[in-house]
């Protein structure tokens, strides 16, 4: 789950963490309290949304008068802001962070993640802060600084100053940044974070780089599956900002994320939804989704996950790749049968089952299809072989184009 840079900030300040003074806002209406608050202009207005690259779309805007940040905030609230991160559908801004502007000498980027190969939390930073990290990490590595923690000793002092150093801090700055990383290691812990970034991490001054050390920016991502011992934060999230598809799946417990192609699939396992979406793709074909429907799928679920690939218009062909191991490949069938009948699906389902009782299940695909000839012919078409059954869906894509 994702934080709003508000709410990031929040947790912050609540942490002891300065941050620029702001004021977020609903309506242009509330700029001249905001002005009046913030002590006059000029102001910085952020629309806030739950993606990165929002200067470059243009939802960050240095204002220098009230009509200019009034204007600012008519024309952002209520659009949607499309950035290349959440590109092309982009995301509805119903806030903005209207926030007093500082003196930057300099830009830093700071993150803590998992980084799953190190089995370790890892601390990221450059000197090259306000620009896109990943360009960077690829183009010029060597400006790339890591620390990793080790869990029985938590994060030391000197890994802080070996980034302070690092980024070319000096004098009472150094250890200002160690008891913030400190901080934030903190935090990172005691919210269950996936992932805190800062970028940038601003030095304030003229010119000198020996100012105060503030984050200008920061984005905080909630492991979901901690969301039970974080009940403040997750009151606070934002619905709109998730794909409604996503948002439904996620109230069912089934994993789904929207992509951009029109064959829809339906898979149990991640690793196994990966390798589906891969052949389709070699096949010559665009996967419309990740759908995971979780090893103990039942008629019920997958009757859900049919709504949900199917509230997407691009679906032209559904795939469905079971294995059949807690769940046995006849009852998997019957599901899948009874769905199509329930929600009615009239575009082509291409089923593909293996695992315990997969002959049976396959003869009640077969038989079901058989059946439905004198009535309605239900738009099943059973495979055998996943290479086969990817190829299958991808040409009764072509046949509908």
């Amino acid at each position: 789950m994702n934080l709003h840079e508000f709410q990031a900030k929040a947790v912050l300040r609540d942490y002891g963490i300065a941050t620029p003074r702001g004021v977020v806002i609903t309506s242009a209406d509330q700029c001249a309290v905001a002005v009046a608050e913030l002590g006059g202009m000029p102001l910085v207005a952020k629309a806030q949304i739950h993606a990165g690259g929002r200067g470059k779309a243009g939802g960050v805007k240095l204002c220098r008068s009230l009509d200019d940040l009034s204007a600012t905030a008519a024309a952002l609230l209520g659009s949607r802001l499309t950035t290349y991160q959440n590109a092309p559908d982009g995301q509805p801004v119903h806030q903005l962070l209207i926030e007093e502007t500082l003196p930057i000498a300099r830009e830093l980027y700071l993150s803590i993640t998992v980084d799953r190969a190190a089995e370790r939390i890892g601390l990221v930073a450059s000197a090259c802060g306000g620009m896109d990290i990943e360009e960077v990490a690829h183009s010029e590595p060597e400006k790339i600084l890591k620390e990793w923690v080790n869990p029985a000793t938590g994060l030391m002092d000197y890994q802080g100053r070996n980034l302070a150093f690092g980024l070319g801090l000096a004098g009472a700055q150094v250890g200002a940044f160690v008891q913030m990383v400190k901080t934030l290691y903190r935090i990172f812990l005691e919210k269950d974070l996936a992932l805190l970034e800062i970028n940038p991490l601003v030095v304030t001054g003229d010119g000198s780089g020996l100012g105060r050390i503030l984050p200008l920016d920061c984005k905080m991502s909630v492991e979901d599956n901690a969301l039970y011992r974080q009940k403040a934060l997750a009151e606070i999230a934002d619905e709109s900002q998730i794909d409604p598809k996503e948002a439904e799946a996620h109230a069912h417990d089934v994993n789904y994320i929207a992509l951009n192609g029109n064959i829809g699939c339906m898979v149990n396992g991640a690793g196994l939804a990966m390798a589906t979406m891969d052949l389709i793709k070699l096949s010559g074909g665009q996967p419309a989704n990740f759908l995971d429907v979780g090893g103990g799928a039942t008629a019920a679920t997958v009757a859900r996950a049919f709504k949900i690939i199917l509230a997407d218009p691009n679906v032209k062909a559904v795939l469905i790749n079971i294995f059949g191991g807690i769940m046995r490949c006849d009852i998997i069938a019957q599901g899948v049968i009874d769905a199509v009948k329930e929600v009615g699906v009239s575009i082509p389902v291409v089923v593909r089952l293996e695992g315990t009782n997969v002959e049976l299940g396959r003869k009640m695909l077969a038989d079901a299809v058989a059946d439905s000839v004198t009535t309605t012919r239900l738009p099943i078409i059973a495979s055998n072989d996943l290479d086969e059954a990817a190829r299958q869906a991808v040409a009764a894509v072509g046949e509908q184009a």
